[in-house]
């Protein structure tokens, strides 16, 4: 399917924002309210964002309602969701993809957002981006690390940069940022559209009607909490999926261990990776700063991209999102 690419978001744009997945903290998201509100931009949100259904922010009908409302609203540029958590893989089959299709915006998200950013690269071609929820992002008690605020804009707001020149292109490198530390596992560059996000929600999503496409795409894969023997599951499932047989590249963003987990088990955890990875004839590389941790850099899924695992680096191949005069 042709890639779509949202309008980038300019100062003063309406930012919808909706909670398809866990209910929020109210605190952190005001906070966010706040922050965004500070950097020019105005807020909306189609429902009370604060709700909480046990362990979701409501029902599915309501949460599906709300995610459309935003999606249709022509006020709004961007749809920006408070948390991930679990529970987006309830409202997939409710939401209408031809309306997305036909009024594509920014969607901004990761964790459990990674089945929305899957079923919509699948379903319409949109460009999304995986990265900071507002909860974990501007809600934060500490503000956003500049690096990660820097490749936000620089992905969704490109107008925003100094440069006047705004190239289409741009580079995920080391450049000197603090507890960065990018890693060749497989040598080698290659280049293709971006898929991927969660190591779990994905796996979870194999035999359903929106599962991931890696046929010539550059696999990106990030988790959280997590033991060896699950990753070795997920990796598994994919596996055997045929998910892993026809991909162009591999990015590794971050990965933790269990909260319970004894010390020298993260080698635990990245051996499988490494194991099913690394065995694929593809450049992979390893440690880029996007996922669930505070460096959370924003990546546009289903852009075109060139990972090049030797010089440590992944490049945009072209601006995720159209200009005002584009």
């Amino acid at each position: 399917m042709q890639p779509v690419r949202p309008k980038a978001l300019r100062q003063g744009d309406t930012i919808s924002v909706v909670a398809p997945a866990g209910p929020v903290v109210r605190e952190r998201i005001e906070r966010a309210f706040e922050r965004l509100r500070s950097r020019g931009y105005h807020i909306k949100t189609h429902g009370d964002v604060f709700r909480s259904r046990g362990y979701l922010a409501g029902d599915d009908k309501t949460r599906a309602a709300e995610l459309m409302a935003a999606f249709a609203d022509p006020e709004s540029t961007a749809v920006w969701c408070a948390r991930g958590g679990c529970g987006v893989v309830r409202i997939l089959d409710r939401l209408d993809y031809d309306l997305i299709r036909h009024h594509p915006k920014l969607l901004v998200g990761f964790s459990d957002i990674t089945a929305l950013h899957l079923a919509l690269q699948n379903r319409t071609g949109l460009v999304t981006f995986h990265g900071p929820n507002l909860q974990d992002g501007f809600g934060a008690d500490e503000e956003m690390s500049a690096t990660t605020e820097a490749a936000l804009w620089r992905a969704i707001a490109p107008q925003q940069q100094t440069s006047t020149a705004l190239p289409p292109s741009y580079t995920y490198a080391e450049s000197g940022t603090r507890d960065v530390s990018l890693r060749t596992v497989m040598p080698g560059v290659a280049r293709g559209r971006l898929t991927g996000g969660n190591l779990a929600v994905l796996s979870g999503l194999e035999g359903t009607p929106f599962e991931i496409d890696t046929v010539g795409r550059i696999l990106f894969l990030e988790d959280v909490n997590e033991s060896g023997y699950r990753v070795d599951r997920y990796l598994a499932q994919l596996a055997l999926a045929g998910k892993l047989t026809e991909i162009a590249g591999v990015v590794l963003g971050s990965f933790s261990c269990d909260e319970d987990a004894d010390v020298g088990d993260e080698a635990a955890l990245t051996e499988p990776l490494y194991e099913y990875l690394g065995e694929l004839g593809v450049p992979v590389l390893a440690g880029l700063p996007a996922g669930h941790q505070r460096e959370n850099w924003c990546l546009p899924i289903n852009a075109l991209v060139e990972v090049d695992a030797d010089a440590r680096r992944v490049t945009m191949l072209e601006r995720p999102v159209c200009l005002a005069n584009q």
